[in-house]
């Protein structure tokens, strides 16, 4: 599932990536709104994913006192930390060659915006198989938004017991938000 997914967003096109990533930003937009947290917490592009930098620089930008910060992967088998990130932050590449920032003390943010190779109805998803997310969201409990294209869409990712259900999804298709049932 996971290769398949990988496979598909990397096959599409950029153009087709441009216009999934603006229909996202419109409703990252309602929803954050709605949800009007002071921190957050996105992911660096990886592998096609959804780029969000523009995005959390408007949002920076808007209300001086708002927080976004990035992972930071600190040892394999730890829950990741996060750092405050502005544009134009000292960033260096970490264990997988991912951007981080390089320096400042751990932050918890409000909300997590998780990137999502494949994922399921019910919210839970299919990361890179490193489990960082998992122990991160083990350990701390902020709210969750899920951030994917379609076509990682699957009937069931097969969640394991340890996995937790995200609160939210956001797809160029919209946004749902996961029930209790659901979860």
């Amino acid at each position: 599932m996971r290769a398949r997914a990988l496979a598909a967003r990397e096959a599409a096109t950029v153009e087709q990536r441009l216009g999934w990533e603006k229909a996202i930003e419109g409703h990252l937009d309602s929803l954050i709104e709605t949800l009007a947290p002071r921190s957050l917490a996105f992911c660096w592009p990886y592998r096609s994913e959804a780029d969000l930098r523009g995005w959390v620089a408007r949002w920076l930008a808007a209300d001086a006192r708002r927080i976004a910060a990035l992972p930071v992967v600190v040892t394999r088998d730890a829950p990741l930390i996060f750092r405050r990130w502005l544009p134009g932050s000292a960033l260096a590449p970490d264990r997988h060659g991912i951007p981080c920032p390089v320096h400042g003390e751990a932050l918890t943010p409000e909300l997590i915006l998780v990137p999502l190779n494949a994922f399921d109805a019910r919210g839970y998803r299919l990361g890179y198989g490193g489990g960082y997310f998992d122990r991160t969201l083990a350990t701390i409990r902020p709210l969750t938004v899920g951030i994917g294209f379609e076509l990682g869409r699957e009937a069931d990712v097969l969640p394991q017991s340890h996995d937790r259900a995200l609160d939210w999804l956001v797809t160029e298709a919209g946004v749902r938000r996961q029930m209790a049932e659901d979860k």
